[in-house]
């Protein structure tokens, strides 16, 4: 009786270890290709982001260190900042209907031109959050204009418009994995 015992005990091992293979690889297969790990430390740089009152267009307090591009949604303007802190260009941008959360991020893609969500032609597509399916990033319209139409605030938009020339700044600057910092 003991050699039958061994042998159900070694079956339904088995069998068990197969199912959880085959689901394993089910939720593999499913599975975005890559975690969501572009957002991180959210709240502590959105409570730390602090902008001078004085001066709009000067770099918003406690937006992080090192390479990053800076994204303030109060005064929809942008940095580009080096490693060592220095402003190598900021810019107006004009939004669209949704906004990233404030938080950290990291450019996931890229495009070097593709039809907007808005029917509009663009290019220097760099993308780097997504906010309720809608995928975030900046982007120039190939036309020159600097500002989206009015966007349809039943269209749900991500591409945060850019002049050409700062497009195409944003283009050198935001590479794949460069640091995406969005404050209030």
């Amino acid at each position: 009786m003991t050699g039958n015992s061994s042998a159900i005990v070694a079956g339904l091992t088995a069998a068990a270890l197969l199912t959880v293979g085959v689901l394993g690889y089910q939720a593999s297969a499913n599975a975005p290709a890559a975690a969501h790990t572009a957002r991180t430390d959210t709240a502590r740089t959105a409570l730390q982001a602090d902008r001078d009152k004085d001066s709009p267009g000067a770099l918003p307090k406690g937006s992080g260190q090192g390479s990053r591009v800076v994204y303030a949604l109060g005064v929809d303007r942008v940095w580009l900042v080096e490693k060592d802190g220095k402003i190598r260009r900021t810019f107006p941008v004009d939004p669209s209907t949704v906004d990233p959360e404030p938080g950290t991020y990291r450019v996931t893609s890229r495009s070097k031109s593709i039809m907007g969500s808005d029917g509009i032609p663009v290019e220097h597509v760099v993308r780097f959050a997504s906010n309720d399916g809608t995928a975030i990033g900046f982007s120039a319209a190939v036309d020159g204009s600097a500002a989206a139409p009015t966007p349809d605030p039943e269209l749900a938009t991500g591409g945060i418009r850019e002049t050409r020339a700062d497009g195409e700044a944003m283009w050198r600057f935001a590479v794949i994995g460069r640091k995406v910092v969005v404050v209030r």
